[in-house]
């Protein structure tokens, strides 16, 4: 009974694959059948002529269902074949390979050398900053050199040999070497103080390598047997006048000796691989990011018990048993969670073991490799949990020629690669899930674009740039040389924790230190299009971006993300739909533009080029944080502006204090930053939350009006208006003699009398009482300190007048300048 059930479940599943197979061969089938079965009918029930019509399906039946078993049994046939001759092929005998280390140590110290390190030096500086150790605060790569002595390859000769369908090369690989020159400046964290230079002169790498030629021989795919053989030497050298002594620092050594291992082993040792593009075309540009969209197509041959690992139901069972789980696994219900670094997305949950998701998702790369993985995960309805049953991935490169290469891991270990000549082509993949034995994913990508270093963009499917760099990689410029501004346009399919379903989103930039906030809009797909200025920083600092929802007790984050702004070209903007991290939807569109300050002011205004001054009037501030265990704050601003340090008064028991104080600086275009602390008589002054204002690009003799978030603290903003003061447009009043110095007077008795006052407290031990006299005092001092930068600007403004009025004097006199000119 068994064995009949058995029998017609794999008649079933064989008539299944014959009319797939015909409905791919014969597109327009679906068509021809419903006419064919028309006229059936309408000859068996109206009126009766003849039998041709069953006669000439059942022909037409016969004949397809011939040339379908003809095929299958050809390609059953080729393949038998193919595995019979490469399995019964003997392994290539060992050749040795001393001409390969020969030439190697021809070309290794012009061309090898300069290239490898080049691309591993932004290697190891990503690595080092994710991965620090706990004794070490902050970490810079100064130096980095492979050194002279390249690695022997193949000391005991190599050999070729066959593993599925794939041809491999197995070589030994040591490298030993005490040339190598790679320095690192460490600032090392509590209980150490200081920073130490970490030299690492001696490196050991041996292990087993294999080769795999793929895409007939446009490149490799290369991967250790096992982990390799890792050892590292390291010296500590000074680092300066805070240094440290040239003594081990405990775990260091070990550290890096686990890091590059840990390295090695994720990415490639087997069944883990590299690839080394072997193109034809050098264009010579760096690609540092791109955009992907990624296609979870559908699943095949899904198996809840299979997936999950149970050996008992590996076993081969009876037709009763495939029954139960073919029953079984049509309740199965799946999704797949796509993720390219820390960005993931979510499949729609769709039932059976072929389930059919056709989900498409906007992602983005950060340099010019990528990793996209795919999670299997079963919902079961009534759990919040899921099931984690399978996953896969593929592995993505930017070649040289402006092409793509992915590659990924095939059946039993195979290689599974294709090439993508230009963005915009399509490629599609069906990758096994790995550690089991059953179970496919069919999924396309498609590259939109690549983003390269110089400003340009390949995104078309002639493989050539949209943009165009004028002067190449000479475009970043120092801090003050450009600005960066950034505009916010509009957001869709933001998640919505509310369970109103509204949601209230605002967004945070972060760039550098400065911190910028958009207005809070409500619709989950909101239009902000505020603009924001940033001074270029370069070295790799990227733009960061977090999304908030406001929510009655406490606002909560709806996704984040972050932009290298590497490559950015004046004149040509970006507008690009950047997806959210940490969340499974949600883009926000984001317009990003390069301009130089010069030009960038002149198009907005007059730019005056003298003295001038910045005036900075601090207004209030809102929902600062409480410092104090009574749950209020005492807070006050120390302003700094370049060398100069102001404070303002300071407002008691407050969290929304109100100031309402002016304060004057030389416009030198120094940085502008406020630090809101609490004032505390007993113990030091805690911070309540920092920022920076933007004043640069403003119009001459035009007010800004800004809410200014905090930084460092979970809430807080401070109310500003900032002027930047220019003499030649706006006459600033003189100061009267007579005036300052009664001012002045005043201000130095003020200050007798507060020092008398604070003695007597003192000798009173009156120790409670000194706060006050001590906050009156402080705000004394920065009187006098705002009324001398006013009569430091007035005394400046004067002699620069002084010194026009006398050039016009002697441009004006045709005798006083022959006479000047004589003498």
């Amino acid at each position: 009974m068994g064995r009949r059930k058995k029998r017609s479940v794999f008649n079933v599943d064989g008539v299944m694959d014959f009319f797939n197979n015909v409905m791919m061969e014969k597109p327009y089938l679906p068509l021809l059948i419903p006419l064919v079965l028309m006229l059936w009918a309408l000859e068996k029930w109206i009126f009766s002529l003849s039998n041709w019509v069953p006669l000439v399906l059942a022909v037409w039946v016969t004949v397809q269902h011939r040339n379908y078993q003809h095929r299958m049994a050809v390609e059953d046939l080729n393949k038998k074949w193919k595995r019979f001759a490469l399995s019964s092929s003997a392994e290539t005998p060992l050749e040795h390979c001393e001409w390969l280390n020969k030439l190697l140590i021809e070309i290794w110290s012009n061309y090898i050398n300069p290239k490898l390190s080049l691309r591993f030096q932004s290697i190891v500086e990503k690595r080092l900053k994710r991965n620090k150790s706990r004794l070490i605060e902050k970490l810079e790569l100064l130096e980095f050199s492979l050194g002279s002595s390249p690695p022997w390859l193949g000391l005991q000769g190599t050999r070729w040999s066959t593993f599925g369908d794939q041809q491999v090369m197995h070589l030994g690989f040591d490298w030993d070497t005490t040339d190598i020159s790679i320095m690192l400046l460490a600032k090392v964290a509590k209980p150490f103080f200081g920073t130490a230079k970490i030299v690492i002169n001696s490196l050991r790498i041996k292990g087993d390598l294999l080769l795999m030629p793929i895409l007939d021989g446009k490149a490799i795919l290369y991967s250790f047997v096992s982990t390799p053989e890792v050892r590292i030497s390291i010296a500590f050298g000074s680092g300066g006048s805070q240094s440290l002594p040239a003594t081990e620092l405990p775990g260091v050594s070990s550290w890096l000796v686990k890091l590059l291992t840990d390295t090695l082993a994720k990415t490639m040792v087997e069944p883990r691989r590299q690839c080394f593009s072997l193109s034809a075309v050098d264009l010579r540009k760096k690609a540092v990011g791109g955009i992907v969209y990624v296609t979870v197509i559908s699943g095949k041959k899904l198996s809840r018990s299979s997936l999950k690992g149970s050996p008992s139901r590996r076993q081969p069972s009876s037709g009763v048993d495939g029954l139960r789980e073919h029953s079984d696994d049509k309740d199965l219900q799946t999704f797949v969670e796509v993720e390219l670094g820390e960005l993931t997305r979510r499949t729609n949950v769709r039932p059976g073991s072929s389930p059919r998701w056709d989900s498409t998702f906007n992602m983005i790369l950060h340099d010019n490799t990528g990793i996209v993985r795919f999670h299997l995960l079963e919902h079961t309805p009534g759990r919040m949990m899921c099931d984690y049953l399978a996953s896969c991935e593929i592995k993505m490169r930017y070649n040289t020629d402006d092409s793509t290469t992915f590659w990924a891991i095939g059946p039993d270990s195979s290689v599974i690669a294709r090439h993508s000549e230009f963005c915009g082509k399509a490629v599609e993949m069906v990758l096994p899930f790995e550690g089991v034995n059953v179970g496919e994913l069919a999924v396309k990508l498609v590259i939109k674009e690549w983003q390269f270093s110089d400003g340009s963009l390949s995104f078309n499917n002639l493989g050539v740039s949209s943009q165009s760099s004028l002067n190449g990689s000479s475009n970043f410029l120092s801090r003050t040389g450009r600005r960066i501004i950034v505009k916010v346009v509009e957001g869709k399919d933001l998640i919505t924790k509310d369970k109103s379903g509204k949601c209230n989103p605002y967004v945070k930039l972060q760039y550098g230190k400065v911190l910028q906030k958009t207005k809070t809009a409500h619709s989950s797909n909101p239009k902000w299009e505020p603009s924001f200025e940033f001074d270029e920083i370069g070295d790799g600092e990227y733009l960061k971006i977090k999304c908030y929802t406001e929510e009655v007790f406490g606002d909560d984050s709806i996704g984040s993300a972050h932009i290298s702004l590497e490559g950015l070209v004046e004149g040509s903007p970006r507008d690009v739909w950047i997806p959210l991290e940490k969340v499974n939807s949600g883009e926000l569109r984001i317009q990003i533009e390069a301009v130089r300050i010069d030009d960038y002011e002149g198009s907005r205004g007059s730019s005056y080029s003298g003295n001038g001054w910045i005036e900075l009037v601090l207004i209030e501030a809102k929902d600062l944080v409480a410092a104090d265990l009574r749950g209020t704050s005492d807070p006050y601003v120390r302003v700094q502006y370049g060398n100069l340090k102001r404070r303002t008064k300071v407002m008691y028991k407050t969290l929304n204090p109100k100031w309402h104080q002016t304060l004057e600086f030389p416009d030198n275009g120094s940085s502008l930053e406020l630090h809101v602390k609490d004032h505390n008589a007993v113990l030091p002054t805690s911070s309540i939350g920092d920022c920076v204002v933007e004043y640069q690009g403003l119009p001459p003799n035009q007010m800004a009006d800004k809410w200014i978030p905090l930084q460092g603290v979970k809430r807080g903003e401070i109310h500003v208006q900032v002027t930047r003061k220019v003499p030649e447009l706006e006459k600033k009043p003189s100061v009267n003699p007579d005036t300052s110095l009664t001012k002045a007077h005043q201000i130095s008795s003020q200050m007798k009398q507060m020092m008398i006052k604070l003695q007597s407290l003192i000798d009173n031990g009156n120790l409670e009482g000194i706060s006050t006299p001590l906050s009156e005092l402080e705000a004394l001092q920065d009187i006098q300190d705002e009324y001398m930068v006013q009569l430091e600007t007035e005394q400046m403004l004067l002699l620069n007048k002084i010194k026009e009025l006398g050039q016009e004097m002697l441009n004006s006199s045709p005798s006083l300048s022959r006479n000047s000119f004589g003498s």
